[in-house]
């Protein structure tokens, strides 16, 4: 299985998803940041292809500056981004960077984890 990156800087909503991921069977290869600097340094190293759930409203790095590096670098991992914003813009301009797979507003709960399994399994 690939490795999964959880990165938002709210350390409650990474124990969300990473509960979420442990109830499907997901313990191995899971690692979450709270510093997306951090985070991309480890990802862009990353050779195989990883999936990442990414909040957009950082400090430091917004979600919006990890895409637009992870684009400049030619870091293609699939990425599903987390976010508190409902607003149709930013719906809109994520899903036009090619390797965001979904939008979901938080909070992440089953329901909506269990509409984002099939990119676990891929």
């Amino acid at each position: 299985m690939s490795n999964i990156y959880l990165i938002d800087d709210q350390p409650i909503a990474n124990f969300i998803t990473r509960k979420l991921l442990e109830l499907e069977g997901y313990k191995e290869n899971v690692q979450d940041f709270i510093n997306p600097v951090e985070a991309f340094a480890i990802v862009e190293q990353e050779k195989e292809e990883a999936l990442i759930f990414l909040d957009l409203n950082m400090p430091e790095m917004t979600g919006w500056e990890f895409l637009d590096e992870m684009r400049r670098k030619g870091v293609k991992h699939r990425t599903i981004v987390l976010t508190s914003s409902t607003s149709q813009l930013d719906q809109q301009k994520a899903l036009e960077y090619p390797c965001v797979l979904e939008y979901v507003v938080k909070p992440l709960n089953k329901q909506k984890f269990m509409l984002l399994s099939s990119y676990l399994k891929q």
